[in-house]
């Protein structure tokens, strides 16, 4: 099963990379004549999500399942979302009132053509080149974007992990949270386990996203951080451990499944 896997997943990368070069390029191409989103150009983005999403399900086998959309709030809002493969960016397009503003490497922003696509559709960089200035200079461009209607999309740990990796918050989505006033919308996700950082095989299964109560404005950077972290670390946990107890086609380590077990007691599902 493998080596057709790792078949099936070589004909996605091939279709995936080659459209995303095509439509950045004509979306950025549009940004320079309009400095600005356009119908277009937006339209475009969401044919980049949903043919990445049937592609997924039809080449690779990995179906899409988003829970609790119900719980967001309306209006501006920040999604701070743990972050395993790209499969994280189609899971949360939807959630955006087709208003997203991801926050992203200064370095994807300076590519030719995909960084003009990208802010074209109001990505907003963090430059850590900037070193203190970096994440000032983000404020900024995130209260902009949140004037403008958007939903912000940031992935707290800066970085995809590994399932089951140790938590590194950063202190980005502290700081937004404390001053910028809008609530925060954790997001739960196991899709590490079907298209894993660097893999070259992915998984068949159904990757999962759960959509966590918002956290309203108020509370103090430590308690806050407190809750995000807690929230999103245990929920990851809880989605790998039902996955993992329905049964997956991806092998696993004897240490990865003691981790699990460890990590899921009193969450209330069973590990064989």
């Amino acid at each position: 099963m493998t080596a057709v896997q790792a078949i099936r997943t070589a004909l996605f990368y091939l279709l995936f990379l080659g459209q995303t070069v095509v439509l950045a390029i004509i979306v950025g191409l549009i940004a320079i004549i309009w400095r600005r989103r356009t119908a277009v150009s937006w339209a475009l983005a969401q044919y980049w999500r949903n043919s990445n999403v049937a592609m997924l399900r039809w080449i690779v086998g990995i179906r899409t399942l988003v829970e609790g959309g119900e719980t967001i709030p309306p209006g501006p809002c920040i999604f701070a979302s743990k972050h395993q493969s790209d499969w994280d960016i189609f899971a949360l397009l939807p959630y955006t009132d087709d208003k997203p503003a991801f926050i992203a490497k200064r370095e994807l922003i300076d590519i030719p053509f995909f960084g003009w696509a990208a802010q074209s559709i109001d990505t907003i960089s963090i430059d850590r080149k900037l070193g203190a200035q970096a994440i000032p200079r983000m404020l900024e461009d995130a209260r902009a974007a949140l004037s403008r209607g958007c939903r912000i999309i940031i992935f707290p740990e800066g970085t995809r992990k590994a399932p089951l990796a140790d938590a590194d918050y950063r202190q980005g989505i502290v700081r937004m949270y404390d001053a910028l006033g809008v609530p925060v919308v954790p997001v739960a996700l196991d899709s590490g386990l079907y298209w894993g950082r660097n893999s070259l095989v992915m998984w068949p299964g159904t990757a999962r996203a759960r959509i966590l109560p918002a956290i309203q404005p108020g509370l103090s950077r430590e308690a806050f951080t407190a809750q995000l972290q807690a929230t999103i670390e245990a929920e990851t946990t809880r989605l790998i451990a039902e996955a993992v107890a329905a049964g997956i086609a991806r092998p696993l380590t004897p240490a990865f499944r003691q981790k699990l077990a460890e990590r899921a007691q009193g969450l209330g599902v069973t590990i064989d």
